[in-house]
């Protein structure tokens, strides 16, 4: 008799299905002993394989049917987008289906019934997956104000989008009248296309809600000839001042700190005020900072306008 360390190669490492285990030799009664974990019925795996959200959601779709699909929270973390910590370390499946006869509950899993139609279903890493536009809309029921500003950021990032703002809007439309759609609505009012990192919403939420001016979000930098030489964080463009945040992770890459060096000189040139801050800074100091910049510019406070939905 095998002992889990000594699971046959193509079921080693992974969670199996107890078809998969009988194809590999194993006898049904192995399946019971002690020495192996089984998170879901018919679903089995060595002790301490399945450690992280990302291997219970490749488990489970081990035993799901075509007419079930991940969404919500679980939904997001397979897109990776941001979430807040408690739940970017959940260990609970959501799982939602059309058909309302189906079962689909279990230990670790949490089950949604959705009306037919209403929710698009995509592939994603080979995964059934509700849309990235559903899940936000999804997250409405369980995200703050600004957590759901961030995810909508995401969708419509910079790089790789995986939504426009209009897609967004729509999505709301569809959910109008459902719980979380005023929230959808609020955080439409703060989505912004062009985003690359949840730092770079907290930062332009911060100081427009301090009572500056909205900064463009990854904004192009030209030299006097036209030519683009930066795309900055927050760019304040009348005012030639740039808002650039140091999260550090570009120190550990030698050829990228050079590059971004390279480039905050060539910004300086063209005679732009530039203001590294990172994660040591509060937020008082960050807002004094900025405003200070943009007074010396001619920015004064009577110039501010109400935040709206972009585009």
């Amino acid at each position: 008799m095998k002992r889990a360390a000594q699971l046959p190669p193509g079921i080693a490492g992974r969670a199996f299905t107890s078809a998969e285990a009988a194809a590999a030799g194993l006898r049904p009664g192995r399946l019971r002993r002690s020495d192996l974990d089984s998170p879901f019925r018919g679903i089995y795996a060595a002790p301490r394989t399945l450690v992280s959200a990302e291997s219970l959601v490749l488990a489970y779709a081990l035993r799901m049917s075509p007419d079930h699909f991940y969404s919500h929270v679980t939904a997001a973390l397979i897109y990776g987008l941001p979430l807040p910590a408690h739940l970017q370390r959940s260990m609970t499946l959501h799982v939602s289906t059309e058909t309302p006869a189906v079962r689909h509950g279990s230990t670790g899993v949490i089950g949604h019934h959705v009306k037919r139609g209403t929710v698009r279903v995509v592939d994603a890493y080979g995964l059934r997956v509700s849309s990235p536009v559903d899940t936000w809309c999804q997250l409405a029921t369980v995200l703050s104000l600004d957590d759901l500003i961030r995810v909508g950021d995401a969708l419509v990032r910079r790089k790789n989008p995986f939504a426009t703002l209009a897609g967004l809007r729509a999505g709301a439309v569809r959910y109008a009248g459902k719980r979380g759609a005023k929230a959808l609505r609020q955080a439409l009012l703060w989505i912004r296309p062009g985003v690359d990192s949840p730092t770079e919403t907290d930062v332009r939420l911060l100081l427009v809600r301090a009572g500056l001016p909205e900064p463009e979000v990854n904004g192009e930098i030209t030299d006097g000839w036209g030519v683009c030489i930066a795309h900055g964080d927050l760019v304040y463009r009348d005012f030639r001042v740039l808002v650039e945040y140091d999260d550090g992770q570009h120190r550990t890459n030698e050829s990228q700190y050079n590059s971004d060096v390279n480039g905050l000189d060539a910004i300086i040139e063209e005679r732009w005020r530039v203001l590294r801050i990172n994660k040591s800074y509060s937020s008082p100091v960050i807002v004094r900072r900025v405003e200070t910049a943009l007074r010396a510019a001619g920015w004064r406070p009577d110039q501010c306008a109400p935040p709206r939905e972009s585009g």
